[in-house]
């Protein structure tokens, strides 16, 4: 299980990240243009569809190493599908409205679910080669469809205290080390102190300097 901070400091990282990893130069222009979550939201949208397709596309023809080009558009399908999750859950907390994206997005999954389940129960020959990556998508797809279905002011408020709960784990986290740090800091000042007040000096036990 991943630590609060690293979850933070993923999510941080995400909106260049994944746009590298799971989106085309051209579509990472699209979304940069899409400022406005709805229309963010849709886009991905469009996104997810076109990766079902192209997957339908390749399970239907037997071609030999179709299995590797499956398997990564299943991966960039479940990204995206993750993207979705986050610009809505980004927007809710925000308090932007995001009914019409959510509308889109919703209708889109309630379409692909039973078609990535298709996939599966069909058992392709070379369905070992990317089972875990279709699987990943089913599950991602699963429980995005299911927090699309949920009340949107029910949902903000689960983000905020999501995120609240996760501010305080990280702070739980740093606060024992910035501590010790301090009272580090202290304890070196003390000592330093100390030395001051103790100067050293040559004279044997007992013996005093003659005032001139």
């Amino acid at each position: 299980m991943l630590k609060p901070w690293i979850v933070l400091l993923v999510f941080a990282a995400l909106p260049a990240l994944a746009q590298r990893d799971f989106l085309t130069a051209d579509e990472v222009d699209q979304v940069r243009e899409a400022q406005e979550p709805n229309d963010r939201l849709k886009l991905y949208v469009h996104f997810a569809r076109q990766r079902l397709d192209q997957v339908q596309h390749l399970l239907s023809e037997e071609k030999a190493g179709r299995s590797v080009l499956v398997h990564d558009l299943l991966e960039q399908y479940t990204q995206i599908v993750d993207a979705i999750d986050t610009v809505a859950d980004d927007a809710l907390q925000r308090k932007v409205s995001i009914e019409v994206g959510m509308e889109a997005v919703g209708s889109a999954e309630k379409e692909i679910l039973p078609v990535l389940e298709k996939v599966r129960d069909g058992q392709p020959k070379d369905l070992g080669r990317y089972q875990f990556a279709l699987t990943q998508a089913i599950d991602a797809t699963r429980e995005s469809l299911e927090a699309s279905s949920q009340d949107l002011e029910q949902r903000g408020a689960e983000v905020q205290a999501r995120r609240e709960r996760e501010k305080k784990e990280l702070e739980s986290i740093t606060q024992p080390k910035d501590l010790q740090q301090k009272k580090a800091a202290e304890a070196k000042a003390a000592a330093d102190e100390k030395n001051k007040r103790k100067a050293p000096t040559l004279l044997r036990k007992g013996e005093t300097v003659k005032q001139q």
